[in-house]
């Protein structure tokens, strides 16, 4: 996977483990999750129906979030869709939290 530059987007306390939050980074949407102290991101739009990834329900058992619309789920790790309607996976970024801050660099891939 290629990425972009590393970008500030927050701390780490900013995102408690079970939640998520949205920034923009380019103007390009990003869900940042935390699954039991892993931190992730993705593109925080749902590839089946627009929705907003970061409204959705983190599950940390599996660390994969839902669709808020219409329920399907994404492994947080690959963006990679794990029930329908979603066939398409979403696209996942680099994440580093050196310091206590939380850093991204958007993949130049496309989902």
């Amino acid at each position: 996977m290629s990425v972009a530059t590393w970008v500030e987007v927050g701390r780490i306390e900013d995102v408690p483990s079970g939640h998520a939050a949205r920034v923009e980074i380019d103007e390009t949407p990003v869900a940042i999750f935390n699954c039991n102290g892993q931190f992730y991101a993705l593109d925080d739009t749902c590839s089946h129906a627009e929705a907003s990834l970061s409204d959705g329900d983190l599950d940390v058992s599996r660390c994969a979030i839902e669709c808020p619309l219409h329920g399907s789920a994404f492994d947080l790790a690959s963006g990679d869709p794990l029930s329908l309607p979603a066939v398409q996976p979403v696209r996942s970024h680099v994440v580093d939290t050196a310091d206590g801050v939380i850093r991204i660099a958007l993949s130049n891939e496309v989902a």
